[in-house]
């Protein structure tokens, strides 16, 4: 048997498929191991190189078989589909990965640290919060909607509605009604105070960085989305340059171009959907302070005068993202631009 160069892993819950290939293609190894049985198999294999899907526990397994000497690339799954050949199953797959791996032109995915994953499942606790906060109130105005009773938007008609739930006093909502709706409210009271402990832990663990306090001073750049940041580009300088970090977040346009006509149009659902809802959520903000006290931003002005507002929060979110960049890349602070005189 010749030695293993590279292997394709294709990684599971509690069965996964490693295909092999020498230096000349030549398929060394095809076989399906147990999950205790992966870490003793490469253990025994000479170092190499070994491709994995960018999929849930992919940073583990790669940090793991790092340690045992192997070089580890980790691809975006939708890189690797275009080389599975036919039918889809786990030696396809595996076969297709090894493949994927050995082109040179391949975009890999750093791999994660543990502290960087841990402050993701952070960010991803305080959006699952978020979420169940939202379907608590929206079913406390719901059912008072049903007894005539309804609040205007916000906290503060929503704390109207809770004050009716607490007084028994109040008629207007039957007895066993009111008996359900308090567990809501009891409810909807943890999930605020536990949302506020999410947000203070972000903030700290933005404002513990150089590089994240470094963000927060960017407009519309506060300490979730620069927590979100530090935590998601594990190393800027795999982007070539600003734009690629945009692009890498899906803040540029869907290409449908051919014949050498350029037809572009929106931005599609592909990218970092989170960290792209935070820059496009902190540049609506930018927009609403700019209309209302203005900004020595003319390339911003000029922006709102010919397009929509959301169509300017998105191309204000890509520059956003080429900033982050060059911040993160160059060590630089941000500095507010200068209005050039008439």
């Amino acid at each position: 048997m010749g030695q293993v160069v590279v292997v394709g892993l294709d990684i599971a819950k509690s069965v996964f498929q490693v295909h092999g290939v020498d230096r000349d293609g030549a398929v060394v190894v095809r076989r399906r191991l147990r999950r205790s049985r992966v870490l003793p198999f490469f253990a025994t294999v000479e170092p190499c190189r070994i491709g994995i899907e960018a999929c849930a526990t992919g940073h583990y397994w790669a940090r793991e078989l790092g340690a045992l000497g192997h070089d580890v690339r980790l691809m975006a799954p939708s890189y690797v589909k275009p080389y599975v050949k036919r039918q889809k199953n786990d030696a396809a797959d595996a076969e297709a990965i090894c493949e994927a791996v050995s082109r040179p032109s391949m975009r890999f995915v750093p791999v994660k640290t543990v502290e960087q994953q841990s402050v993701m499942v952070l960010h991803r606790t305080r959006l699952l919060l978020m979420r169940q906060r939202t379907r608590l109130a929206n079913a406390i105005r719901g059912h008072m909607a049903e007894y005539g009773i309804v609040a205007p938007i916000g906290r503060e008609g929503l704390q109207r509605l809770i004050e009716m739930i607490v007084d028994a006093s109040d008629e207007r909502v039957p007895p066993l009604a009111r008996g359900c709706l308090r567990l809501l409210v009891i409810q909807l009271q943890l999930v605020n105070a536990q949302a506020l402990e999410t947000d203070r832990q972000i903030k700290a663990s933005a404002r513990s960085t150089e590089v994240g306090r470094r963000l927060m001073e960017i407009p519309g750049v506060g300490p979730v989305l620069a927590s979100a940041i530090v935590a998601s580009v594990a190393d800027p300088g795999a982007f070539q340059c600003g734009r690629h970090l945009a692009a890498w977040i899906g803040l540029v346009p869907r290409q449908n171009s051919s014949g050498g006509k350029d037809r572009l149009g929106g931005i599609s659902k592909q990218g970092h959907r989170y960290l792209r809802q935070m820059l496009v959520v902190g540049a609506l903000a930018v927009i609403r302070y700019a209309q209302r006290h203005g900004t020595r931003r003319p390339w911003l002005v000029q922006l709102l005068a010919r397009r929509t507002t959301k169509v300017a929060a998105v191309a204000l979110a890509n520059k956003t993202a080429r900033i982050i960049w060059a911040i993160m890349t160059t060590g630089e602070r941000y500095r507010e631009p200068v209005g050039q005189a008439a």
